[in-house]
């Protein structure tokens, strides 16, 4: 039985990698108050998205989705590359304009820290 669930873990290991890694974007979005980092955080968990449906797109025994008259065989499906190909480029370009918008932030502000900002804020209001 121990055996049968190790094994189930290590078969597996993509998944776990692709939840810890968004455990650590997420924990860095949240967390940290340097925009920057929360970029990077944004990036890890994106980054683990992507494993995540590539991971999910592989079958044990698939090979490449190319026909061949008279042969059954088990084809993977390439619908998650392309996909994961297209949201590759939208990270890039969320990325660029983050780092954009943080770079506006800092000309305004002086500052990248997000508490030091809102404070900034609370006294340009008052």
């Amino acid at each position: 039985m121990m055996e049968w669930l190790i094994g189930e873990i290590f078969d597996k290991y993509n998944y776990w990698i692709s939840i810890v890694l968004m455990l650590i974007g997420f924990y860095a979005m949240i967390a940290k108050d340097n925009l920057i980092k929360k970029i990077i955080g944004l990036n890890i968990f994106q980054t683990a998205i992507f494993l995540f449906y590539i991971s999910l797109g592989d079958i044990t025994g698939g090979t490449e989705p190319i026909v061949i008259e008279g042969h059954n065989v088990l084809y993977v499906n390439p619908l998650p590359h392309v996909l994961i190909l297209t949201a590759i480029v939208v990270g890039v370009a969320t990325t660029a304009v983050a780092l954009a918008l943080v770079i506006r932030m800092y000309e305004a502000y002086g500052t990248i820290e997000e508490s030091e900002i809102i404070e900034k804020e609370r006294e340009a209001g008052m």
